[in-house]
C-alpha cells in the first residue's frame, strides 16, 4: 500500500491548521504551525492567485483525508457508502470516519495520534468485544467495548497519551483509565464531532 513518507508537519502547514498528525508534538510550542503558519516550499510566503471554487473544494477534501489518514480510494469508498445511506451525505461521511477503530482508539486517548493508534492496532495490542482486532479501518457499532490487551497495559506510549485526556471528553465514548477500557456508546452526531471542516464541499466536489 502506498504511504506518505515525508514530514507530516508539512501537511498541517499546507492546510494552515493543526491536523494533529504528529502526536505529542502537536500540543507543544514546537509545533511548526506555531512557528511557520504558511504553506511549505519556496513560494509559501508569496501571494497566490485567487483560489477557484474547485480549488477550495479540493483543499477541504485533502484536509479531511489527511486528518483521518486515508488514501484516495479509501476515502472515495467511504463517500459512496455515505451517499447510499439515509440522511445528509456529508454528515454521514464524517460519522463513518469517526466510527473507525483507529480513530476511536485515538479519541479514547490510548494513542497520541491516529497514526500511533494504527500502529497499536496493527501490532495486536487492541481488543474489541473480547476478540483481537488488528484492522485499523474496522467500523465499530454502538455498544462495542475497546480495551488494551493485558500484556500491553504497561506500554509507556499509552500512559503518556492518556495524560492529555479528560474522563468525559466525548459524549459518545466512555473510558475507564484504570482498566484501559473504553466503550463506543453510540455513533456520534455531526454537531458533537470536533472537526474543523466543511464536508459539504467534499459532496460538491464528488458531485461534479
Amino acid at each position: 500500500m502506498a504511504r506518505y513518507t515525508d514530514s507530516v508537519c508539512k501537511l498541517c502547514r499546507r492546510e494552515r491548521q493543526k491536523l494533529f498528525l504528529k502526536g505529542q508534538k502537536c500540543y507543544t510550542e514546537k509545533c511548526p504551525i506555531e512557528l511557520r503558519n504558511y504553506p511549505p516550499g519556496q513560494h509559501g510566503l508569496s501571494r497566490r492567485a485567487k483560489v477557484s471554487e474547485y480549488g477550495v473544494q479540493l483543499r477541504e477534501k485533502q484536509k479531511i483525508k489527511r486528518i483521518y489518514g486515508l488514501l484516495e480510494t479509501q476515502f472515495r469508498n467511504y463517500f459512496e457508502k455515505a451517499n447510499r445511506a439515509k440522511g445528509i451525505t456529508g454528515e454521514n461521511l464524517i460519522c463513518i470516519l469517526e466510527s473507525r477503530l483507529d480513530n476511536v482508539v485515538f479519541r479514547l486517548g490510548f494513542a497520541s495520534s491516529r497514526k500511533q493508534a494504527r500502529q497499536l492496532i496493527r501490532h495486536r495490542h487492541v481488543i474489541v468485544n473480547d476478540g483481537l482486532v488488528d484492522i485499523p479501518s474496522y467500523i465499530l457499532s454502538a455498544g462495542d467495548v475497546i480495551k488494551i490487551k493485558d500484556k500491553s497495559k504497561q506500554l509507556d506510549m499509552i500512559h503518556n497519551s492518556l495524560k492529555r485526556v479528560k474522563d468525559s471528553t466525548y459524549n459518545w465514548l466512555a473510558i475507564d483509565k484504570a482498566s484501559l477500557t473504553g466503550t463506543f456508546a453510540q455513533v456520534p452526531e455531526r454537531a458533537d464531532i470536533p472537526l474543523n471542516a466543511n464536508e459539504q464541499l467534499v459532496v460538491e466536489l464528488y458531485s461534479k
